[in-house]
């Protein structure tokens, strides 16, 4: 497994990192002298009546218990410190890559699969970051010591822990091995639970209007099931390996109890010395028992350190020119040039031989039937894809010449799914310019013909949106959506179905003022309406990925069988009907 991504951050934090493993040595030290001196206490001062030798022993005690303290309290500050900001670190870089994914990346991944690792997997590694520095290396470095300071003590009794020592680790391998698969599928089924409640939450306005509310009840049960098996069954290995691990070191206990009062009888050892052993032999099971947890842990970070790497390590179907071309005094033609495009999960063309140009100031329409490729098509426009074959050019120049950035700034789109953001319907209409002053905002809200019922609510343009545009109407959506574009002043500007629910006369007056408003601008328009694209300047017809027909709409009503037949299909139907 390759974790390299993480040598960035242990570089930044080494220095803290070392810290706060000094102090937590020097605590472990305290710990470890403790049972000796408490040893000679009682072998030395309470055994002969000694008070003065126990006072003053006693004092040391006291003083290696008040350092220690004061280390634990600095080791745990800094701890603190180190971890949060690992992973704040960790998680903002990891958010910033995915900032930078194309389209295509994103569908490999997957939405809640990109969630967890956003969150719960950096957890799970900042958890594991956060514990190396106040449990995990105590752990080993106390184990270790108590069989030095045991070996110190007695050499032959603490044979005892040399024998106990190599079966708890054969316990420890074994649950390493079986465990970290375990693991990595319970991130995975975490994954599932998070997509199921992803969906439901976005979609459940249709699961209340279909009332499928058992349907969505059987899925999350399903994939919530799953997941409780699949953890179940990784907290049985746990169960089973930690008893073990304490019945192992505490046999050791009894042999060290057995032995240590036989030599105890024949005078061959001191009372003190055998609490000692106890107190050595207790340390290293507290140890053992968390290494055991640390082993665990590790291999929960692992798997999850596992997961976020691969997004690192993807790389990004879409690559940008060291030195791109720089953009200076754009027009806006778009041109494509026997374009062919296909998904990367997918082996099939969803595009082929696609060619067309459209010039500033004009408006170009896309009609066809869902699925023939139509939004596929513009999405090629801003880079969100790359073309498999063919060219997609502005101003005669290859879009891949220019930086992403750049280009995206001159395109403005109203997608057909329409998202609002948190905040203000000012905030979401400067979404487009965040310098864009109150009369802009007013006027391209008039525009889109969303300034009436803006004005109509309580706190107008200041009127608080809720997640997604909740408490508005579709049609109201897509009239800020439309605005928040307008403000941009784009190049070019592209309706991807953008006006579907509001009505004729509503769409009639917005087409009016967008007409008005980019005499100079590239309009491309996709609708499902034959009257949406009637008056287009050019009109193109898209079925099954081909363009099957293409010109003004009297041409295409004579020459192209696909648009008579939407024609008729709609037409014929009475316009009201399809709009109501």
């Amino acid at each position: 497994m390759n974790m390299n991504y993480l040598n960035k951050y242990i570089n930044r934090y080494r220095g803290q990192f070392l810290i706060a493993l000094t102090f937590l040595i020097l605590e472990t030290v305290g710990d470890l002298i403790q049972p000796t001196i408490m040893s000679k206490i009682i072998d030395n001062g309470v055994k002969r009546g000694d008070m003065d030798y126990v006072l003053k022993l006693g004092g040391i005690m006291l003083l290696m218990t008040g350092l220690g303290a004061v280390c634990a309290v600095i080791r745990n500050i800094v701890s603190s410190r180190v971890s949060q900001s690992f992973g704040a670190d960790l998680r903002e870089d990891l958010y910033i890559k995915i900032q930078g994914f194309s389209f295509d990346n994103i569908d490999e991944f997957q939405d809640a699969s990109l969630i967890t690792r956003l969150t719960n997997d950096i957890n799970q590694i900042q958890h594991f970051a956060h514990g190396m520095m106040r449990v995990f290396v105590k752990a080993p470095v106390l184990g270790l010591g108590a069989i030095v300071m045991a070996f110190l003590l007695n050499p032959k009794m603490a044979l005892i822990l040399l024998g106990v020592v190599p079966v708890v680790g054969l316990i420890i391998g074994i649950n390493l091995k079986i465990s970290y698969p375990i693991f990595t599928k319970i991130q995975k089924a975490l994954d599932k639970v998070n997509g199921v409640m992803r969906e439901y939450l976005a979609g459940i306005r249709v699961v209340k209007a279909f009332n499928r509310f058992d349907y969505e009840k059987d899925r999350f049960r399903k994939v919530n099931q799953d997941l409780k098996e699949v953890t179940l069954k990784g907290m049985r290995i746990v169960a089973v390996f930690n008893p073990l691990v304490a019945l192992t070191v505490n046999i050791g206990i009894v042999m060290v109890l057995w032995f240590g009062g036989l030599r105890v009888n024949v005078g061959d050892m001191e009372v003190g010395k055998i609490m000692a052993f106890i107190n050595y032999m207790t340390q290293v099971l507290f140890a053992l028992m968390i290494m055991t947890r640390v082993l665990n842990m590790f291999i929960r970070a692992r798997a999850s350190a596992e997961r976020v790497g691969e997004v690192f390590r993807a790389k990004d179907t879409i690559d940008v020119k060291d030195e791109p071309t720089p953009i200076k005094g754009l027009k806006g033609k778009v041109e494509f040039d026997d374009v062919y495009f296909k998904y990367s999960s997918s082996g099939k063309y969803v595009l082929e031989n696609i060619s067309f140009s459209v010039n500033p100031g004009e408006a170009l329409a896309i009609i066809g039937s869902t699925g023939s490729g139509k939004s596929t098509l513009i999405n090629l426009i801003p880079r969100f894809y790359d073309v498999a074959k063919g060219k997609v050019m502005i101003d005669n120049i290859d879009i891949r010449e220019f930086s992403l950035s750049q280009l995206r700034e001159q395109i403005a789109i109203v997608p057909q799914k329409v998202l609002l953001f948190t905040g203000s319907i000012k905030d979401n209409i400067k979404w487009g310019d965040d310098n864009a002053t109150d009369e802009e905002v007013e006027m391209v809200a008039k525009i889109a013909q969303a300034h009436d019922f803006i004005t109509s609510f309580n706190d107008g343009y200041n009127t608080y949106i809720g997640q997604g545009g909740v408490n508005l109407s579709g049609g109201q959506k897509q009239r800020i959506s439309i605005a928040r574009a307008l403000i941009k002043k784009p190049k070019v500007l592209i309706l991807d179905d953008s006006t579907s629910a509001v009505d004729l006369i509503t769409e009639r007056n917005i087409k009016k003022g967008l007409n008005e408003y980019l005499k100079n601008t590239t309009t491309i328009l996709i609708a499902q309406r034959i009257t949406s694209v009637m008056n287009a300047d050019k009109i193109i017809v898209i079925d099954k990925g081909k363009i099957v027909g293409l010109g003004v709409h009297e041409e295409l009503m004579k020459s192209c069988e696909v648009y008579g037949d939407i024609y008729r299909s709609q037409i014929g139907k009475g316009v009201h009907s399809l709009d109501s």
